[in-house]
């Protein structure tokens, strides 16, 4: 009996001790979210079957937009940078510095926070694939704006000017960390591997992973397995290619997804998919601001580069199964890129630093509680320069002022998208005073960001980035296109501009002229070079066979800029495509 009395009250004990235990112990604070953001590039709202495609197959798609919620009215810029800054920074593309694709347009003032560094200041691991476009020199490159571990290609695309020469979107070599690398595959492939890579080895911290691809982005280039099953339907230029290169990235979401199951992260993981503007090739178009007489594009009026929905109205689906957000869920609340970096930050529990004042706003209690409004007075979407940036920044150009069913483009044309969602029936006359009402809510939003649309440069110089590389791609031009993909370069056009660069530590630098990049070994086509920065000036003859001609020049410390010229035998100049910049010592010079 002894026996038992003394088990019993030994369980009795254990029992009061656990209780006590229970009622003293707070609760296990649950992990933070990981987060994974994927974007297409030039992918439009009607290039996927779950939208309505009658030809294309996505089926992974299908299934993350059955999955997810869905903002069915939201939009981006009509270009691939200016969303991309917007969608790091939270805030309009021209108050960040980088509103254009070229022209040294396309990178952020340094004073811009990325969603990398709000999440990785958060105690988050930050991992970014695929294509930046927001700065290939030093400060602006993807690690120096917040991502930990980077792999990703140059420019504006596999194959443009300051990308590793000779990528042609299989076996490339890209940059991982600040160091090229031979990858094996087609590029989507090797960005999801890495992707997975990333996920892999930090799925015991919590992580935020860009993962940016830079298909379906013209060169349409992909194996024919993708593309076959297309060539007998979308016969408009590269139509198929254009499809197959969507439906290889609809296999590798598949992948990505499952590997996600894999490793239990699925449930408390937010996967965010969106595109970065409207289709560049799905579907044949009288101009840029036609409706597709063939192909698909649900109807609406406008391709990339659009100021009609057609340009910049794109997908957004987002699921995260932990927090009851799935179930294919509709909001057709107003909504953009400049809302995404706020949401997320909500959604993680961390707070937005004061100093960063973000032009968006979170739309994360609309995601976990359907019944929670959200109300977006209005948006701007502008892009300055026009499709081919033939113009100087100013007020009106390219814009479109959205407001619930409300597009007012360019300041005089009015749509009612509700009545009119092809965008046929321009109804200013009808309703001036909706007019009038856009047209002020444009203006302070134009005063407030113009004063930013000033040079970003690049540094010379930096310890982080020494030499720097400079491309033509960067050439600041007042208007037009400078060269910016290889097929330009080879052509060796009679035309240069102005880098503008910072100088960061006063001292003598090397100066290398090159027309082609040095991976390519060419030799210059030119008898005479000249150089000109910092109010200096120098000139000297081309060697027969060289393959680059040397400048040591004394530099000051500042902002200046660079300016290079290549002369042919009748003295016509172009400009040195590709100039190396070393710093070769430190010295006390100073403006």
């Amino acid at each position: 009996m002894n026996r038992l009395f003394f088990v019993f009250f030994a369980l009795s004990l254990a029992g009061l001790v656990a209780h006590v235990e229970a009622e003293t112990t707070p609760p296990k604070k649950a992990s933070p979210p990981n987060v994974i953001l994927v974007m297409t590039d030039d992918q439009g709202y009607g290039d996927l079957a779950c939208h309505g495609n009658p030809i294309l197959k996505t089926p992974n798609l299908d299934q993350l937009h059955r999955e997810s919620v869905r903002m069915t009215d939201f939009h981006v810029s009509p270009f691939c940078t200016p969303t991309r800054a917007a969608l790091m920074t939270g805030r309009y593309p021209g108050r960040t510095g980088a509103y254009r694709t070229s022209s040294g347009r396309t990178m952020m003032h340094t004073d811009e926070r990325t969603v990398a560094n709000v999440f990785a200041d958060a105690g988050y691991v930050t991992g970014m694939v695929g294509k930046w476009h927001l700065g290939d020199n030093a400060p602006h490159r993807p690690q120096d704006r917040g991502f930990q571990d980077v792999v990703w290609h140059r420019c504006g695309g596999v194959g443009q000017a300051s990308d590793y020469w000779g990528n042609d979107y299989f076996d490339d070599t890209y940059e991982r960390n600040g160091q090229f690398e031979k990858f094996q595959g087609y590029c989507t492939d090797v960005w999801f591997r890495e992707s997975i890579r990333f996920i892999e080895e930090n799925q015991k911290k919590p992580f935020f992973l860009y993962l940016a691809t830079n298909a379906p982005h013209g060169p349409y280039i992909v194996d024919r397995k993708w593309s076959q099953p297309y060539n007998a339907i979308a016969k408009w230029g590269s139509g198929a290619n254009f499809y197959g290169m969507i439906a290889n990235f609809d296999h590798n979401l598949g992948e990505l997804r499952r590997r996600l199951d894999e490793l239990d992260l699925t449930n408390n993981t937010i996967l965010v998919f969106m595109t970065d503007n409207g289709t560049a090739n799905g579907g044949k178009f009288h101009g840029l601001d036609s409706e597709a007489f063939e192909g698909f594009n649900a109807g609406m009026r406008g391709k990339k580069s659009s100021l009609y929905d057609g340009g910049h109205r794109v997908p957004f689906f987002i699921r995260w199964p932990a927090a009851g957000i799935l179930g294919g869920r509709d909001i057709d609340s107003l909504a953009a890129h400049i809302d995404v970096l706020p949401t997320l930050a909500e959604l993680c529990g961390i707070n937005v630093p004061a100093n960063h004042r973000p032009d968006g706003s979170s739309f994360a209690k609309q995601l976990t509680n359907g019944d929670a409004p959200f109300y977006r007075e209005y948006l701007i979407v502008q892009f300055q320069g026009g499709a081919h940036f033939r113009e100087a920044p100013q007020a009106w150009s390219d814009t479109c002022v959205l407001r619930k069913n409300w597009r007012l483009i360019n300041g005089q044309e009015l749509y009612d998208m509700q009545a009119d969602p092809a965008q046929r029936n321009n109804v200013a006359t009808d309703h001036p005073e909706i007019v009038n009402q856009l047209r002020e809510q444009y203006l302070p939003f134009w005063d407030s960001v113009s004063p930013r649309m000033t040079p970003v440069r690049i540094d010379l110089g930096n310890p982080a980035n020494n030499p720097t590389v400079l491309c033509s791609q960067d050439w600041y031009l007042p208007n037009g296109n400078p060269p910016w993909n290889f097929g330009s370069i080879r052509k060796l056009p009679k035309t240069t501009g102005p880098w503008m660069v910072n100088v960061k530590v006063p001292g003598r630098y090397r100066l290398t002229l090159r027309q082609l990049p040095k991976e390519a070994d060419a030799q210059i086509k030119a008898v005479r070079a000249r150089v000109v920065i910092a109010g200096q000036e120098r000139t000297r003859e081309v060697e027969p066979g060289s393959k680059g001609v040397v400048f040591n020049i004394d530099l000051p410390a500042g902002p200046t800029e660079l300016l290079t010229y290549l002369y042919d035998e009748n003295d016509r100049a172009g400009g040195a495509y590709f100039t190396e910049v070393e710093r070769l010592s430190s010295g006390p010079r100073r403006r």
